[in-house]
């Protein structure tokens, strides 16, 4: 008999973990269900947790999560995948994709059951980032259209609507490119070295051939071993990746060139991406003055540093904080929250009132007189009594010169912050956000972490593809929306206790955080917009910093900073807890107790809003508080 206090989702979770393995053919293999995004190791699957109410999409979304690893743990040899893996970063993603696609059409043609799971799932991640709603191939990601095209001819099953909509973006290009290569594919399918040099050879096909690195076929003895010596004995060795020190910078171009790059010795010292585009600038140049379909040059990862590199942004996430947690449980961790900080309320309250009054002064700090509407004008009653003729007089308050203004308030959500930091810091936010909601200010309240401790799936597949040199950002990013800017206070209010979670605060890559919300702010359309950094330390992320040079997040900050406030579309301020957050920022502030921040905060917004300039800038200018 159960008790009454079991987890009704119990007995679903253990029947789909023990199906899993036998499934994946492996009685050793680790399942366990988490709210941090899935993942899967060589020795481990980590599934979406499923909570007590068992929802239709929470039981499908695990199935589809756990079928989709099982098969490639099945069905995918590592090495093999390695061997034949590309080099540069757009390979490696039409490679990557196209490979799971192999795996889940394999699985789907012995165990059929597994499609329709599996679809469950493609369908949710391809809602979750907005599929359906692409209009142009610049928003559709080739890689992604790839592999869905690769996964619908193999099976012959129709993809969901977001997923489906990215693949037709794409699909002429990829069937005018590779018509050839792609009629190989049925023959191949269960071969996985087979299918790796099929897509090569589609690689190839869509114009990322000089990606591909060095055949690895033609590799003679010597060659193999060199590359095998520079990896540990427990990791899976890329043999086309050669040594660490092909992978620097300045040898992105290898003396084993395809005879394109070869044609044209000036492109030898560019990178891979500027040896794509100035390849399809030649070809371009057709007789028949017809430009042929090429796939968009990619992007840079950030407007602030083009040179700034991210090895894997595969598991990303930009989330919002309810579904991180279930309604119950943030509830229960607001309430906490409410709780630890019950001594600072009184405090804070009489703060937020004093940033109200000073606001709402400067509404009314001026009248337009003699309108024909309005408030009645008593000092002028005079008029009329002198002359009955004259007409009566109304007064109006002036609209406030901050009204169409928007504030985001940006909070550091690494695991320095844990304890009274972090609650101080979500009460704070908390408070401002209702005050200046009542002044008719909109407020947007983000946070920004990682997904995990010294690397997680970024690393992992790092380590997997031979690791090579500065690979840039190594971690997993999660940028965590507690309140957006337009929904109301009272409904975002149980969001911020989310930042009480056991596990969520993690290490912290400040600029990209930063630029992310300056580029959500930039879509506003309010006039002004404020964004508030609230931080207690520099850049920090072991995995990161100890491949890349020492200062490369911190530069990447520096970066973004100057480039926001370069820009001034938005107005950019700071407050740092117990850290010199001067250094960075122009306008910021740096408190010694981590009490003060709630005067900190106040202060510095109601300086924003001063009607004096000269106080303004005095305040803002101020470099150090209490």
């Amino acid at each position: 008999m159960s008790k009454p206090n079991d987890n009704p989702a119990d007995p679903f979770k253990k029947a789909l973990a023990e199906a899993t393995k036998v499934m994946a053919d492996d009685p050793d293999l680790a399942v366990s269900y988490s709210v941090d995004p899935a993942g899967q190791t060589a020795e481990t699957i980590r599934l979406p947790q499923v909570s007590r109410r068992m929802t239709r999409e929470e039981v499908l979304l695990a199935r589809g999560t756990a079928d989709a690893f099982a098969l490639r743990h099945k069905y995918h040899d590592a090495k093999t995948n390695a061997r034949y893996l590309p080099q540069g970063q757009m390979a490696r993603d039409l490679y990557d994709a196209m490979e799971t696609a192999r795996v889940e059409a394999v699985g789907a043609k012995h165990m059929p059951g597994t499609a329709g799971n599996i679809d469950v799932k493609i369908g949710n991640d391809a809602l979750r980032k907005g599929y359906d709603q692409i209009k142009s191939t610049e928003e559709a990601p080739l890689s992604t259209a790839a592999g869905y095209l690769i996964r619908h001819l193999a099976t012959g099953r129709d993809l969901p609507k977001g997923a489906e909509n990215v693949m037709e973006m794409w699909r002429g290009f990829i069937e005018d490119q590779c018509g050839g290569t792609l009629e190989r594919l049925t023959d191949i399918l269960e071969d996985q070295q087979a299918f790796a040099k099929f897509a090569r050879d589609m690689i190839k096909d869509l114009g990322y051939g000089d990606q591909l690195g060095d055949d690895p076929d033609n590799l003679d003895d010597d060659q193999e071993d060199e590359a095998e010596e520079g990896q540990d004995d427990d990791q899976e060795e890329p043999d086309s990746t050669g040594n660490d020190e092909d992978d620097s910078e300045d040898t992105e171009a290898s003396p084993e060139q395809s005879q394109e790059e070869q044609q044209d010795a000036s492109q030898a010292e560019v990178s891979m991406d500027d040896q794509a585009d100035a390849e399809m600038g030649e070809e371009t140049e057709m007789p028949d003055g017809e430009a042929p379909l090429e796939p968009p040059a990619p992007q840079p990862i950030s407007d602030a540093d083009p040179d700034y590199r991210v090895f894997s942004s595969d598991e990303d996430e930009e989330i919002r904080a309810e579904d991180l947690a279930e309604p119950v449980e943030l509830e229960r961790l607001r309430a906490y929250l409410d709780q630890q900080l019950e001594p600072l309320k009184g405090a804070v309250s009489r703060l937020a009132n004093k940033l109200q009054r000073r606001l709402q002064a400067q509404q009314n700090r001026s009248w337009e007189f003699d309108l024909e509407e309005g408030t009645l004008d008593a000092g002028r009653l005079a008029r009329i009594v002198a002359n009955p003729t004259t007409p009566l007089s109304f007064k109006q308050e002036k609209d406030t010169e901050f009204r169409d203004t928007c504030v985001t308030l940006l909070l550091d959500n690494s695991g320095s912050m844990r304890g009274r930091p972090i609650s101080i810091a979500a009460i704070c936010a908390d408070v401002l956000a209702r005050t200046l909601e009542r002044c008719q200010v909109k407020v947007e309240i983000l946070g920004f972490t990682t997904k995990a401790w010294k690397g997680g799936q970024a690393r992992e597949k790092w380590l997997n593809e031979g690791r090579p040199a500065t690979p840039g950002r190594l971690n997993d990013l999660r940028h965590i929306i507690y309140k957006g800017a337009d929904a109301p206070w009272r409904r975002a209010r149980p969001n911020l206790g989310l930042m009480m979670k056991e596990g969520l605060l993690k290490e912290n890559i400040d600029g990209e955080a930063l630029e992310w919300a300056h580029r959500r702010m930039l879509a506003r359309h309010e006039q002004r917009k404020i964004l508030m950094v609230i931080s207690d330390g520099a850049p920090v992320d072991d995995s990161t910093l100890s491949v890349n040079p020492a200062n490369y997040l911190e530069k990447h900050l520096r970066d973004v900073i100057a480039m926001v406030e370069k820009q001034k579309a938005v107005e950019l301020i700071a407050v740092g807890i117990g850290h010199d957050v001067t250094r960075y920022y122009e306008r910021a502030v740096t408190i010694t107790d981590v009490e003060q921040l709630a005067g900190a905060m106040t202060e510095q917004l109601a300086s924003l809003f001063d009607a004096d300039p000269r106080k303004r800038a005095r305040v803002l200018g101020m470099r150090k508080a209490g």
